[in-house]
């Protein structure tokens, strides 16, 4: 009877597995069309075979990530580049407004710049942010009276980044970065001001059914995200950092190769089910 119960969990987990890695790639994005298999592959030869960066990568974390989570993306992606150590992170954990957060991007650059007898404001860089990191890379970019340093940035690739505002942004908090996460709040509306005279390119992506940040809120005002689908067992926003498609299409942007991601970035279904995501 143990043996039988065993056969049966381990059939159970292997259909589970399999039911995950299909329902994952449907529906496939016209303009994105990459499966978790077919990226798995790709990042194992780009690992096999790695390139040098065209510039330095900043990663940026989310709100409440201590740096697990942001680790976690500069592993993979140092995994694929021969310049490992131009790929530093910046965790804002304890950072309590977007001012702070501001800030220590601004240091963090301004530390790496000294140790190279750079000047820091000269170091044109790539950003790979996730979520909330996405708004502090823009906020970042931009001088501001207090503090005229800005971060120069080339290219910018938000994973599951409330350009928009968050949908779970209006519970209640006394977060004041959560407050200023709000669609319609005055930050995102300085933001976008300050973004429509940005000369850096911004690269937005999410998985459907995000219900933390919306999917549809996950580019700014005019613009679409490149959307892959989300997985039955996978959470859709707090699983997107991790999400193979979207590293291996970033991952191929930093190495000067050809994205799998074709413009312009294909509408977004109408109906997706919803990850149950808190």
């Amino acid at each position: 009877m143990k043996v039988r119960r065993s056969c049966r969990l381990c059939l159970l987990a292997l259909l589970l597995a399999l039911l995950a890695g299909c329902s994952a790639d449907r529906p496939l994005n016209p303009s994105f069309p990459l499966t978790v298999a077919q990226a798995r592959d790709v990042l194992r030869q780009m690992r096999a075979d790695p390139k040098p960066l065209q510039r330095p990568v900043l990663v940026l974390s989310g709100i409440h990530d201590p740096g697990i989570v942001v680790s976690s993306v500069a592993n993979r992606l140092r995994g694929i580049t021969t310049d490992d150590a131009k790929i530093q992170t910046v965790s804002f954990f304890g950072a309590d407004t977007f001012g702070a957060c501001r800030k220590r991007v601004l240091d963090k650059m301004q530390a790496l710049a000294a140790e190279r007898g750079e000047d820091g404001g000269d170091v044109e860089i790539d950003v790979v942010a996730v979520s909330m990191g996405g708004l502090v890379a823009r906020c970042a970019a931009t001088p501001r009276a207090e503090d005229d340093r800005s971060l120069r940035i080339k290219r910018l690739f938000t994973i599951s980044s409330p350009h928009r505002g968050a949908n779970m942004a209006g519970l209640p908090t006394f977060d004041r970065r959560i407050i200023d996460m709000r669609p319609g709040s005055a930050f995102l509306a300085d933001l976008d001001a300050a973004t429509e005279e940005a000369d850096y390119e911004l690269i937005p992506y999410v998985r459907l059914g995000d219900a933390i940040v919306g999917q549809e809120n996950a580019a700014p005002p005019g613009r679409q995200a490149w959307w892959v689908a989300t997985g039955p067992l996978s959470l859709a926003h707090i699983s997107a950092y991790d999400d193979l498609r979207i590293i291996a299409d970033i991952a191929r942007r930093l190495r000067g190769e050809e994205p799998f991601t074709r413009s312009p970035p294909a509408e977004m279904p109408k109906t997706t089910a919803t990850s149950a995501e808190p």
